[in-house]
């Protein structure tokens, strides 16, 4: 019997605690200017995330309230890890309705890699699958997501943050060496400007 090439989809929730605030006080993620951070710590105080639509705007997570450009108006909201820890569990369980426990690796609070090899069976292709997850995702709960589809982990992770802000990405196989040259070299994990610099320069 013919083995079946792996397919992982990695599933990226775009912003994840800035938009789940967004959808408590009625947003659209995409539209409202929203910062998750304690700012009875001043000016100083580190932005834990920030919404899409501030991002759309140049401003990054993890920066620091003061540097969000004055002519910008936006709404703090303060940290509630235990809420989104919940939001969290609502959408592994939309996971589960694709795919079997032992197939889903979660990665972080805002990020899971799902096998979905053995679901293609029943659910269809790997494609259809990401595209259901995610837009039961925002139905459901409301939260924008990033899908990236290929025949390995690693692969499938860089193309879900390819795919931001919410779009969906496939790899083929035989396409992923192409995929690899167009990336900067700075969107592989862990390679920040100074790495960048010295691969540059050894070429």
């Amino acid at each position: 019997m013919k083995t079946q090439t792996p397919a992982y989809t990695v599933i990226d929730l775009k912003s994840f605690y800035a938009s789940v605030e967004c959808v408590e006080r009625g947003l659209d993620p995409f539209e409202a200017n929203l910062v998750v951070a304690d700012a009875s710590r001043g000016e100083g105080s580190v932005c834990l995330a920030v919404s899409p639509a501030l991002k759309a705007l140049g401003v990054k997570n993890r920066c620091r309230l003061f540097e969000i450009p004055k002519n910008i108006k936006y709404i703090i909201a303060p940290p509630r890890m235990q809420f989104y820890i919940d939001y969290a569990a609502k959408i592994y369980g939309i996971y589960l309705k694709y795919v079997a426990k032992e197939d889903i690796y979660v990665y972080s609070i805002d990020e899971a890699f799902l096998d979905v090899t053995g679901a293609r069976r029943r659910m269809g292709s790997p494609v259809t699958i990401g595209r259901w997850i995610r837009a039961e995702i925002r139905r459901r709960v409301g939260v924008p997501a990033s899908v990236g589809i290929a025949s390995t982990k690693f692969i499938a992770k860089l193309a879900s943050s390819h795919a931001k802000p919410d779009g969906l990405l496939l790899v083929p196989a035989a396409s992923t060496q192409d995929f690899l040259n167009v990336l900067p070299v700075g969107a592989l994990w862990g390679v920040g400007t100074r790495t960048q610099e010295v691969l540059a320069r050894w070429g």
